[in-house]
């Protein structure tokens, strides 16, 4: 729920989407934001009231514009 910069964060309410990676910061979390929205897991409400809260997703927006990356990406599963 909290930053990682947090001393004293909020325990998760949401389990464990799984790891990624990416050598483009903007397309890793697009990707990141649309598993939590995409998940069945009710916890996510928490995490996404959060993210909209705070216009998460116009950060990825300026990014983008910045040049710092696409929030294009294509999403490859290592099972």
């Amino acid at each position: 729920m909290d930053c990682d910069c947090d001393s004293s964060p909020e325990d998760p309410k949401m389990g464990d989407i799984g790891i990624l990676a990416s050598l483009d910061p903007v397309a890793l979390d697009k990707a990141c934001t649309d598993l939590v929205r995409s998940s069945e897991d009710h916890g996510k409400i928490h995490l996404i009231e959060r993210i909209d809260s705070r216009h998460g997703m116009h950060t990825l927006d300026y990014a983008e514009q910045l040049g710092m990356g696409s929030q294009k990406y294509e999403l490859i599963r290592l099972d």
